[in-house]
């Protein structure tokens, strides 16, 4: 009997061994994954491990180039390079002609004026060109304006687009009075705008900043100024009167990281980021990585999406795993023990049966 229950548990060890060999590697990875739950560099370099290597960029760079997006096909080199993945050098020179082209004057300037003027780009030069109108306060002038009319006349307006050159009038009279302290939120701010009107936010992004203009934005006192709005010194009193500068910490937090990635990553992330992003948190999340990744960002959304930034994996399978590892380990070391005391035992039981047989043995030869 105690033979077979050695057996037993030497079977129950080898059994929780096997298991251990499966479990323990994915509950590291599992540990590991939990551990870089806050951290998107993180997160987006091990999904990167998985899903990006040489004939991906290679393709991508390639897609990239057929849409005439330079600045993408730029950013998809960028991390090949980054990754010890790199292109084939003849890729890489119709990539650095396609930058000079998209860069070039013939195919700017015309495009940065109609965005300094309208407010309504059509391309990066053409955002470009609304960003410098809204930063010398033109360009929300120009929208409070237009917007404005609309709302008090019971036209359909945009109130997103209203509510955000309001807002841009108040920063960038901050802007200017600290000094370029708060740049990065004034250049964000352009593009949030830009993106609203080109339909590159998100649903859930475009509802969370509606939700917080009417808690900024006196939309009553908009209203009472009626017609008056149509004239751009009145609009601009009003704008700055009527934005309650103490209830818009979220809204400038978010600009701010717009334009943070805007500035490490390009106009072209942070739209891409707006378009991706279902919230603040999120945003703020791309614009660690685009802090760290810089001109790589671009690529990183566009292969990962939102796994980029955020686990794909729930957290409750995470812990399974970590415990599961935790449980095939302990049930190893205890059946071994178990095994090993009872074999120990048997030993020992064993050892005082022959000492008894030889003691019974000695004294039958001396009767």
């Amino acid at each position: 009997m105690e033979h077979s229950h050695v057996h037993l548990a030497w079977l129950g060890a080898g059994l929780f061994a096997l298991a251990a060999l499966f479990c323990v590697p994915l509950g590291f990875e599992a540990n590991g994954l939990l551990a870089s739950a806050d951290d998107p560099v993180a997160i987006a370099d091990r999904a990167l491990d998985r899903a990006f290597d040489r004939d991906t960029a290679i393709h991508e760079t390639e897609a990239a180039l057929e849409a005439n997006d330079a600045d993408l096909a730029k950013s998809f080199v960028d991390l090949a390079d980054d990754r010890g993945t790199p292109v084939p050098p003849e890729l890489k020179k119709r990539v650095d002609t396609a930058v000079d082209d998209a860069n070039s004057a013939s195919a700017t300037a015309g495009s940065f004026a109609r965005g300094f003027i309208t407010g309504e780009p059509e391309d990066m030069a053409g955002l470009a060109g609304t960003t410098v109108g809204d930063l010398f306060v033109f360009g929300d002038i120009r929208d409070a304006v237009r917007e404005g009319s609309r709302y008090v006349a019971g036209q359909e307006y945009d109130q997103l687009v209203l509510g955000l050159a309001c807002l841009g009038i108040a920063i960038t009279a901050g802007t200017y009075a600290t000094v370029g302290a708060g740049a990065p939120a004034r250049v964000g701010l352009s593009a949030v705008k830009a993106a609203r009107k080109a339909g590159r936010i998100g649903t859930r992004m475009a509802d969370w900043i509606g939700r917080s203009l009417r808690d900024v934005v006196d939309w009553a006192a908009l209203k009472r100024a009626g017609a008056s709005l149509s004239e751009p010194a009145v609009a601009v009193r009003t704008a700055r009167e009527a934005v309650k500068v103490e209830k818009a910490d979220g809204l400038v937090r978010l600009v701010s990281d717009v334009g943070t990635v805007q500035a490490k990553a390009g106009t072209q992330a942070a739209l891409d980021g707006l378009k991706l992003a279902d919230g603040p948190k999120e945003m703020g999340r791309i614009a660690k990585l685009a802090e760290k990744k810089g001109s790589k960002t671009r690529a990183i959304l566009k292969i990962l999406g939102r796994s980029a930034i955020l686990l794909t994996i729930g957290t409750f399978s995470l812990v399974s795993w970590v415990f599961a590892a935790l449980m095939a380990l302990w049930g190893f070391v205890s059946s071994t023990k178990a095994a090993v005391e009872r074999a120990t035992r048997r030993h020992l039981v064993r050892q005082k049966e022959r000492r008894a047989e030889r003691y019974a043995m000695m004294a039958a030869s001396r009767a």
